[in-house]
């Protein structure tokens, strides 16, 4: 067996490729330098950030990107509490040129959220579509977040989304994949015809296990904040989803055994000793 069917093979969306299959978020830890910490326990080489000013800089007027080694890592801009496709499309502008003039590699790019209502931060479709065209028309590599509906899914991409990020469950829920079916159709959707597509589980996971059950239903990566930044170790929990997400990974690529509903022996039980007998 070959070395290279031991290792999980690099990611690529769009114009970047990572090492890492895990994408991770900036907000919510307790402070700027334990979340450093994480993202160095995680792995990841793409950090998302929520672009606004008021969730770059916090109350003590610490600036959250001085925190950040952005020669090491991409920065991936989202458009984090928009609920309007305007919102959106004007946040994700911000984000570009604040990247580029950091030149950080992240400028060319998006994470698209345009959210539906406060309560459940799920997606506005039809917004989103709506935001996502737009973007993709100013040259934005569009990574788009939405629910799990494989329609929607197939319309993103048809509007020229670079990858398509369905939703485990809801943001910051922890509930983990809630639907397995429709993420399985949404992956079969997007990829037929185009088996590189990269397709992305963002949002919902709680702990490592939800982290590889995205990964063996085929998703090529994670991205995932909340899961790490309210653990009670954040740096233990950053480690376990590194290592999940290689988990899955390779455990994809190696083809589950079929689930059977009588057991089936491990040895083989032809010349076992019959029940009762003996030697004469």
């Amino acid at each position: 067996m070959g070395s290279d069917s031991l290792t999980v093979a690099p990611m690529t969306v769009g114009s970047h490729t990572f090492s890492s299959r895990l994408l991770v978020g900036t907000g919510k830890y307790a402070s700027y330098a334990l979340m450093a910490e994480a993202l160095d326990a995680s792995g990841s080489e793409c950090i998302t950030v929520a672009v606004r000013r008021e969730r770059l800089i916090d109350a003590a007027g610490k600036n959250l990107l001085d925190f950040i080694d952005t020669g090491r890592y991409t920065i991936l801009p989202n458009t984090a509490g928009c609920f309007t496709a305007e919102d959106a499309i004007r946040v994700a502008r911000m984000g570009h040129e604040i990247l580029s003039q950091m030149r950080n590699p992240g400028a060319d790019w998006v994470k698209l959220e345009v959210l539906g209502d406060t309560k459940t931060l799920l997606p506005d479709p039809i917004a989103t579509l709506e935001a996502t065209a737009k973007l993709v028309g100013e040259g934005f590599q569009v990574l788009v977040y939405t629910n799990d509906d494989p329609i929607v899914a197939k319309r993103l991409k048809e509007a020229g989304a670079t990858s398509v990020m369905p939703a485990g469950s809801p943001i910051g829920s922890g509930q983990g994949i809630l639907n397995p079916n429709a993420l399985r159709i949404c992956l079969e959707y997007l990829k037929d015809g185009d088996p590189d597509y990269p397709v992305i589980v963002d949002a919902g996971v709680g702990t490592a296990s939800d982290v590889t059950v995205a990964m063996e239903l085929g998703a090529d990566g994670v991205l995932l904040n909340t899961g790490i930044a309210h653990a009670r170790d954040p740096i233990r929990m950053a480690r376990a989803m590194r290592l999940a997400a290689d988990a899955g990974r390779l455990a994809y690529l190696s083809g589950r055994i079929p689930k059977k509903l009588y057991a089936t022996a491990s040895s083989p039980l032809e010349g076992t000793i019959a029940a009762g007998g003996g030697p004469g």
